[in-house]
Protein backbone atom coordinates (compact mmCIF):
# COMPACT_ATOMS: atom_id res chain seq x y z
CA UNK A 1 0.00 0.00 0.00
CA UNK A 2 2.89 2.34 0.80
CA UNK A 3 4.36 1.72 -2.64
CA UNK A 4 1.02 2.44 -4.30
CA UNK A 5 0.65 5.64 -2.26
CA UNK A 6 4.15 6.81 -3.30
CA UNK A 7 3.42 6.05 -6.96
CA UNK A 8 0.10 7.90 -6.68
CA UNK A 9 1.80 11.00 -5.22
CA UNK A 10 4.54 10.91 -7.86
CA UNK A 11 1.95 10.54 -10.63
CA UNK A 12 -0.01 13.44 -9.16
CA UNK A 13 3.08 15.62 -9.32
CA UNK A 14 3.72 14.70 -12.97
CA UNK A 15 0.14 15.53 -13.92
CA UNK A 16 0.14 18.68 -11.76
CA UNK A 17 3.12 20.27 -13.53
CA UNK A 18 1.62 19.37 -16.90
CA UNK A 19 -1.72 20.93 -15.97
CA UNK A 20 -0.34 24.08 -14.36
CA UNK A 21 2.27 25.01 -17.00
CA UNK A 22 -0.17 26.65 -19.49
CA UNK A 23 -1.99 28.37 -16.61
CA UNK A 24 1.28 29.89 -15.39
CA UNK A 25 2.04 31.27 -18.85
CA UNK A 26 -1.48 32.65 -19.13
CA UNK A 27 -1.18 34.31 -15.73
CA UNK A 28 2.10 36.02 -16.66
CA UNK A 29 0.55 37.33 -19.90
CA UNK A 30 -2.57 38.53 -18.07
CA UNK A 31 -0.63 40.40 -15.39
CA UNK A 32 1.62 42.00 -18.01
CA UNK A 33 -1.43 43.14 -19.96
CA UNK A 34 -3.03 44.66 -16.87
CA UNK A 35 0.22 46.43 -15.96
CA UNK A 36 0.24 47.90 -19.48
CA UNK A 37 -3.40 48.99 -19.04
CA UNK A 38 -4.72 46.41 -21.49
CA UNK A 39 -7.48 43.89 -20.82
CA UNK A 40 -5.45 40.99 -22.17
CA UNK A 41 -6.54 37.47 -22.98
CA UNK A 42 -7.93 35.06 -20.42
CA UNK A 43 -5.47 33.15 -18.25
CA UNK A 44 -6.87 30.01 -19.91
CA UNK A 45 -5.98 31.17 -23.44
CA UNK A 46 -2.81 28.96 -23.60
CA UNK A 47 -5.05 25.88 -23.12
CA UNK A 48 -7.23 27.01 -26.05
CA UNK A 49 -4.13 27.67 -28.19
CA UNK A 50 -2.77 24.18 -27.48
CA UNK A 51 -6.14 22.58 -28.27
CA UNK A 52 -6.37 24.53 -31.54
CA UNK A 53 -2.86 23.46 -32.57
CA UNK A 54 -3.57 19.82 -31.74
CA UNK A 55 -6.61 19.87 -34.05
CA UNK A 56 -4.59 21.23 -36.99
CA UNK A 57 -2.63 19.16 -39.48
CA UNK A 58 1.14 19.19 -39.11
CA UNK A 59 2.64 20.63 -42.32
CA UNK A 60 6.20 19.50 -43.05
CA UNK A 61 8.79 20.88 -45.43
CA UNK A 62 9.72 18.60 -48.33
CA UNK A 63 13.34 18.35 -47.23
CA UNK A 64 12.53 17.74 -43.53
CA UNK A 65 14.25 14.62 -42.23
CA UNK A 66 13.09 12.13 -39.59
CA UNK A 67 14.90 14.23 -36.99
CA UNK A 68 12.59 17.18 -37.64
CA UNK A 69 9.55 14.96 -36.91
CA UNK A 70 10.99 13.32 -33.78
CA UNK A 71 12.44 16.39 -32.05
CA UNK A 72 9.12 17.81 -30.72
CA UNK A 73 8.44 14.54 -28.88
CA UNK A 74 12.02 14.38 -27.53
CA UNK A 75 11.95 18.00 -26.34
CA UNK A 76 8.57 17.59 -24.68
CA UNK A 77 9.52 14.31 -22.96
CA UNK A 78 12.87 15.60 -21.64
CA UNK A 79 11.34 18.83 -20.34
CA UNK A 80 8.37 17.07 -18.74
CA UNK A 81 10.62 14.59 -16.94
CA UNK A 82 12.88 17.40 -15.71
CA UNK A 83 9.90 19.43 -14.47
CA UNK A 84 8.38 16.38 -12.76
CA UNK A 85 11.63 15.66 -10.88
CA UNK A 86 11.64 19.00 -9.04
CA UNK A 87 9.83 18.69 -5.68
CA UNK A 88 6.81 20.95 -6.01
CA UNK A 89 4.42 20.25 -3.13
CA UNK A 90 6.14 17.30 -1.37
CA UNK A 91 9.62 15.95 -0.71
CA UNK A 92 10.86 12.39 -0.54
CA UNK A 93 8.85 11.17 -3.54
CA UNK A 94 9.54 7.73 -4.99
CA UNK A 95 11.72 9.19 -7.76
CA UNK A 96 13.47 11.68 -5.47
CA UNK A 97 16.70 9.67 -5.77
CA UNK A 98 16.81 10.71 -9.43
CA UNK A 99 15.87 14.37 -8.74
CA UNK A 100 19.46 15.42 -9.11
CA UNK A 101 20.33 18.97 -10.18
CA UNK A 102 22.97 17.71 -12.60
CA UNK A 103 20.48 15.29 -14.18
CA UNK A 104 17.92 18.07 -14.56
CA UNK A 105 20.54 20.34 -16.15
CA UNK A 106 21.49 17.53 -18.54
CA UNK A 107 17.84 16.97 -19.53
CA UNK A 108 17.37 20.68 -20.27
CA UNK A 109 20.62 20.75 -22.25
CA UNK A 110 19.59 17.67 -24.26
CA UNK A 111 16.25 19.24 -25.18
CA UNK A 112 18.03 22.41 -26.32
CA UNK A 113 20.56 20.39 -28.36
CA UNK A 114 17.87 18.54 -30.30
CA UNK A 115 15.84 21.71 -30.86
CA UNK A 116 18.91 23.46 -32.27
CA UNK A 117 19.48 20.51 -34.62
CA UNK A 118 15.86 20.67 -35.77
CA UNK A 119 16.19 24.41 -36.40
CA UNK A 120 18.98 23.72 -38.89
CA UNK A 121 17.43 20.56 -40.37
CA UNK A 122 15.16 22.27 -42.92
CA UNK A 123 17.93 24.61 -44.05
CA UNK A 124 16.12 27.94 -43.75
CA UNK A 125 18.00 31.09 -42.80
CA UNK A 126 15.76 31.75 -39.78
CA UNK A 127 16.32 28.28 -38.37
CA UNK A 128 20.08 28.55 -38.65
CA UNK A 129 20.03 32.04 -37.15
CA UNK A 130 17.96 30.93 -34.16
CA UNK A 131 20.02 27.79 -33.60
CA UNK A 132 23.33 29.66 -33.64
CA UNK A 133 22.01 32.22 -31.15
CA UNK A 134 20.57 29.51 -28.93
CA UNK A 135 23.91 27.66 -28.84
CA UNK A 136 25.71 30.92 -28.06
CA UNK A 137 23.39 31.54 -25.10
CA UNK A 138 23.65 27.96 -23.85
CA UNK A 139 27.47 28.06 -23.96
CA UNK A 140 27.32 30.60 -21.10
CA UNK A 141 24.09 29.60 -19.37
CA UNK A 142 25.11 25.97 -18.77
CA UNK A 143 28.46 26.78 -17.05
CA UNK A 144 26.64 29.34 -14.88
CA UNK A 145 24.07 26.68 -13.96
CA UNK A 146 26.85 24.23 -13.06
CA UNK A 147 28.43 26.86 -10.76
CA UNK A 148 25.06 27.30 -9.03
CA UNK A 149 24.80 23.53 -8.58
CA UNK A 150 28.28 23.47 -7.03
CA UNK A 151 27.32 26.23 -4.57
CA UNK A 152 24.19 24.39 -3.45
CA UNK A 153 26.06 21.09 -3.25
CA UNK A 154 28.71 22.62 -0.97
CA UNK A 155 25.98 23.82 1.41
CA UNK A 156 23.78 20.71 1.42
CA UNK A 157 26.54 18.13 0.68
CA UNK A 158 24.24 16.70 -1.97
CA UNK A 159 22.86 17.55 -5.39
CA UNK A 160 19.50 15.89 -4.75
CA UNK A 161 16.74 18.46 -4.54
CA UNK A 162 14.85 16.81 -1.66
CA UNK A 163 18.03 16.87 0.45
CA UNK A 164 18.79 20.47 -0.51
CA UNK A 165 15.23 21.54 0.37
CA UNK A 166 15.47 19.76 3.75
CA UNK A 167 18.80 21.45 4.55
CA UNK A 168 17.44 24.87 3.56
CA UNK A 169 14.31 24.28 5.60
CA UNK A 170 16.38 23.32 8.64
CA UNK A 171 18.07 26.72 8.42
CA UNK A 172 21.49 27.55 7.04
CA UNK A 173 21.44 31.24 7.96
CA UNK A 174 22.01 34.20 5.71
CA UNK A 175 24.91 33.51 3.38
CA UNK A 176 26.44 35.76 0.77
CA UNK A 177 27.17 32.77 -1.45
CA UNK A 178 23.50 31.70 -1.51
CA UNK A 179 22.41 35.24 -2.36
CA UNK A 180 24.87 35.23 -5.28
CA UNK A 181 23.61 31.81 -6.37
CA UNK A 182 19.98 33.03 -6.26
CA UNK A 183 20.73 36.08 -8.44
CA UNK A 184 22.71 33.91 -10.87
CA UNK A 185 19.88 31.34 -11.02
CA UNK A 186 17.32 34.06 -11.79
CA UNK A 187 19.52 35.40 -14.60
CA UNK A 188 19.99 31.90 -16.04
CA UNK A 189 16.23 31.28 -15.78
CA UNK A 190 15.51 34.44 -17.78
CA UNK A 191 17.94 33.35 -20.50
CA UNK A 192 16.85 29.69 -20.59
CA UNK A 193 13.21 30.66 -21.01
CA UNK A 194 13.85 33.33 -23.62
CA UNK A 195 12.25 36.05 -21.51
CA UNK A 196 12.87 39.80 -21.54
CA UNK A 197 15.59 41.20 -21.56
CA UNK A 198 17.29 38.28 -23.35
CA UNK A 199 14.46 37.43 -25.77
CA UNK A 200 10.83 38.33 -26.28
CA UNK A 201 8.59 35.27 -26.84
CA UNK A 202 5.68 37.41 -28.05
CA UNK A 203 7.44 38.92 -31.08
CA UNK A 204 8.87 37.60 -34.35
CA UNK A 205 11.39 40.29 -35.18
CA UNK A 206 14.14 39.02 -37.44
CA UNK A 207 16.93 40.92 -35.71
CA UNK A 208 16.12 39.83 -32.16
CA UNK A 209 14.28 36.51 -31.99
CA UNK A 210 16.06 33.40 -30.78
CA UNK A 211 13.72 30.61 -29.71
CA UNK A 212 10.92 31.56 -32.09
CA UNK A 213 13.31 31.46 -35.08
CA UNK A 214 14.08 27.79 -34.45
CA UNK A 215 10.44 26.71 -34.38
CA UNK A 216 9.06 28.80 -37.25
CA UNK A 217 8.76 25.74 -39.52
CA UNK A 218 6.71 23.74 -37.02
CA UNK A 219 2.92 23.59 -37.07
CA UNK A 220 0.03 21.55 -35.73
CA UNK A 221 0.70 18.98 -33.03
CA UNK A 222 4.48 19.44 -33.36
CA UNK A 223 4.20 23.13 -32.50
CA UNK A 224 1.78 22.33 -29.67
CA UNK A 225 4.34 20.00 -28.07
CA UNK A 226 7.11 22.59 -28.41
CA UNK A 227 4.92 25.33 -26.93
CA UNK A 228 3.91 23.07 -24.04
CA UNK A 229 7.58 22.18 -23.45
CA UNK A 230 8.45 25.90 -23.27
CA UNK A 231 5.66 26.42 -20.72
CA UNK A 232 6.89 23.46 -18.70
CA UNK A 233 10.40 24.91 -18.74
CA UNK A 234 9.17 28.20 -17.24
CA UNK A 235 7.33 26.28 -14.53
CA UNK A 236 10.43 24.15 -13.93
CA UNK A 237 12.64 27.14 -13.13
CA UNK A 238 10.03 28.80 -10.91
CA UNK A 239 9.60 25.47 -9.08
CA UNK A 240 13.38 25.17 -8.75
CA UNK A 241 13.66 28.62 -7.15
CA UNK A 242 10.72 27.84 -4.85
CA UNK A 243 12.10 24.42 -3.85
CA UNK A 244 15.64 25.57 -3.09
CA UNK A 245 15.26 29.12 -1.80
CA UNK A 246 11.64 29.15 -0.53
CA UNK A 247 11.15 25.54 0.68
CA UNK A 248 8.46 26.36 3.24
CA UNK A 249 5.18 24.51 2.86
CA UNK A 250 6.59 21.35 1.25
CA UNK A 251 4.81 18.26 2.58
CA UNK A 252 7.33 15.98 4.36
CA UNK A 253 7.67 12.24 3.80
CA UNK A 254 4.64 10.37 5.17
CA UNK A 255 2.40 13.42 5.31
CA UNK A 256 -1.28 12.65 5.04
CA UNK A 257 -3.84 13.94 2.59
CA UNK A 258 -4.21 17.20 4.52
CA UNK A 259 -0.45 17.81 4.36
CA UNK A 260 -0.42 17.13 0.61
CA UNK A 261 -3.33 19.51 0.00
CA UNK A 262 -1.61 22.19 2.08
CA UNK A 263 1.58 21.64 0.09
CA UNK A 264 -0.33 22.03 -3.20
CA UNK A 265 -1.97 25.25 -1.99
CA UNK A 266 1.40 26.63 -0.90
CA UNK A 267 2.95 25.65 -4.23
CA UNK A 268 0.13 27.39 -6.13
CA UNK A 269 0.73 30.52 -4.06
CA UNK A 270 4.47 30.44 -4.82
CA UNK A 271 3.78 30.11 -8.56
CA UNK A 272 1.33 33.02 -8.45
CA UNK A 273 3.88 35.23 -6.67
CA UNK A 274 6.59 34.15 -9.14
CA UNK A 275 4.33 34.96 -12.10
CA UNK A 276 3.52 38.37 -10.64
CA UNK A 277 7.19 39.22 -10.04
CA UNK A 278 8.16 38.01 -13.54
CA UNK A 279 5.45 40.14 -15.15
CA UNK A 280 6.49 43.22 -13.17
CA UNK A 281 10.14 42.66 -14.09
CA UNK A 282 9.40 42.22 -17.80
CA UNK A 283 7.17 45.28 -17.84
CA UNK A 284 9.75 47.50 -16.22
CA UNK A 285 12.76 46.57 -18.37
CA UNK A 286 13.58 46.78 -22.08
CA UNK A 287 14.93 44.00 -24.24
CA UNK A 288 18.68 44.15 -24.68
CA UNK A 289 20.52 43.76 -27.98
CA UNK A 290 21.70 40.29 -28.89
CA UNK A 291 25.39 41.16 -28.60
CA UNK A 292 24.80 42.28 -25.00
CA UNK A 293 23.50 38.82 -23.97
CA UNK A 294 27.02 37.36 -23.43
CA UNK A 295 27.73 40.19 -20.96
CA UNK A 296 24.49 39.41 -19.13
CA UNK A 297 25.22 35.69 -18.88
CA UNK A 298 28.89 36.33 -18.17
CA UNK A 299 27.78 38.25 -15.07
CA UNK A 300 25.65 35.24 -14.05
CA UNK A 301 28.65 32.95 -14.52
CA UNK A 302 30.86 35.22 -12.41
CA UNK A 303 28.25 35.42 -9.64
CA UNK A 304 27.91 31.62 -9.56
CA UNK A 305 31.70 31.20 -9.57
CA UNK A 306 32.14 33.78 -6.81
CA UNK A 307 29.52 32.03 -4.66
CA UNK A 308 31.28 28.69 -5.12
CA UNK A 309 34.69 30.16 -4.28
CA UNK A 310 33.35 31.86 -1.15
CA UNK A 311 31.94 28.56 0.11
CA UNK A 312 35.02 26.59 -0.89
CA UNK A 313 37.41 28.98 0.86
CA UNK A 314 35.41 29.95 3.95
CA UNK A 315 32.76 27.24 4.26
CA UNK A 316 30.41 29.59 6.10
CA UNK A 317 29.92 32.70 3.93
Amino acid sequence: MDLMAHILVQGTQMLLVLALAPLLTGLVRKVKARLQRRRGASVFQPYRDLARLLRKEAVLAQNASWLFRVVPYLVFAATWVAAALVPTFATGLIFSWSADLIAITALIGSARFFLALAGMDVGTSFGGLGSSREVMISSLAEPAMIMIVFSLALVAHSTQLSTIASVMLAGVGLRVSLALALVALLMVAVAENGRIPVDNPSTHLELTMVHEAMVLEYSGRHLALIELAAQLKLLLFLSLVACVFVPWGLAPVGAGVAGMVLGMATYAGKLAVGALLLAVFETSIAKMRVFRVPDFLGAALMLGLLGTLLLFVSGIL
